[in-house]
């Protein structure tokens, strides 16, 4: 498998509507109205919002990849590891991220 570069990591992101690229805690994240869906860690992870009980589901399938520090282990982020993650699974974990930061739409 091919590490996940940062330029694939902005390309993933800025393919979801109302992306923003900035930063936090001093490096490279991505916002949805100001809601942080994702954020490197460094320059081998990256952080990404997540559902807790999705969260539990892909820390099982593949621990190695998707992990949980003891910091985030009370926010609904993961740690995932470029050099082991497929973009097709950074790409649904950004779709999920987006969808939990995203505006809901207005009942009509």
């Amino acid at each position: 498998m091919t590490s996940i570069d940062f330029t694939t990591v902005c390309r993933l992101a800025a393919a979801l509507a109302g992306v923003e690229e900035g930063t936090s805690y001093g490096t490279p994240a991505f916002r949805v109205r100001g809601k942080l869906m994702a954020r490197m860690l460094d320059d081998d992870s990256i952080v990404v919002k997540i559902d807790p009980a999705e969260r539990k589901t892909w820390t099982a399938r593949a621990p190695e990849t998707f992990l949980v520090t003891d910091h985030y282990r009370n926010y609904p982020m993961m740690v995932v590891r470029l050099d082991r993650v497929s973009e097709g699974d950074l790409r649904t974990l950004f779709e999920g991220a987006w969808r939990l930061c995203a505006p809901r739409p207005r009942k009509r």
